[in-house]
């Protein structure tokens, strides 16, 4: 059920998506991106980060990956988890299970720090990332616009491990995937299989 994303589901995943972006706080984009600039925008995500969809019966129920939170070098061990599911398909633990897949990549990966920015308002979201071990780090008050009124964002962290000196960066995800036994593996791990 759980496989990493590919372009040709990149529609499917747009579909998810657009809702939340024109009648949600849960991200702050406005509007929907096209199909061409969505495209790219997994093409550069998934040059270094998984990016997995849940699929059942031929459709895809949600989606999870990861980005790079911030672009200085220092911050190579860190990684922004994100997730989108269709309405259906949440209460049923495929967030969960999506969550727990990408994180068990991100830390074959050599990931240390996982980042979730939540805006303040979504409750669900909050204890879902709470429920899977991330804590509340900070709180921005107001400091995002959308829908004509001001929203607070709160910084969740979760530590995978921490690594005194590391010896490299993180390895991107197509070497990852290159070693096609490392993906069952995680899954098999994971008791997702």
């Amino acid at each position: 059920m759980i496989r990493p994303a590919l372009e040709s589901d990149l529609s499917a995943i747009l579909a998810i998506y657009g809702p939340y972006i024109l009648t949600s706080t849960a991200t702050f984009e406005y509007e929907v991106p096209s199909l061409s600039a969505f495209t790219d925008r997994f093409r550069g995500i998934t040059a270094q980060f998984p990016w997995l969809v849940w699929e059942q019966d031929g459709e895809i129920l949600g989606y999870a990956y990861a980005s790079a939170p911030y672009s200085r070098p220092a911050y190579a061990w860190c990684a922004e988890p994100s997730i989108y599911l269709r309405p259906e398909a949440r209460g049923l633990g495929i967030g969960a299970a999506l969550y727990k897949a990408l994180e068990a990549i991100l830390l074959e990966q050599g990931y240390q720090v996982l980042y979730a920015l939540i805006t303040q308002e979504n409750t669900r979201s909050l204890r879902f990332h709470e429920k899977l071990g991330y804590r509340e780090m900070v709180l921005f008050p107001d400091c995002g616009f959308k829908f004509g009124r001001w929203l607070g964002l709160i910084w969740l962290e979760k530590r995978l491990k921490i690594v005194e000196t590391p010896t490299s960066a993180p390895t991107p995800w197509v070497e990852i995937m290159n070693n096609i036994q490392n993906f069952p593996n995680i899954l098999d791990i994971l008791s997702l299989f």
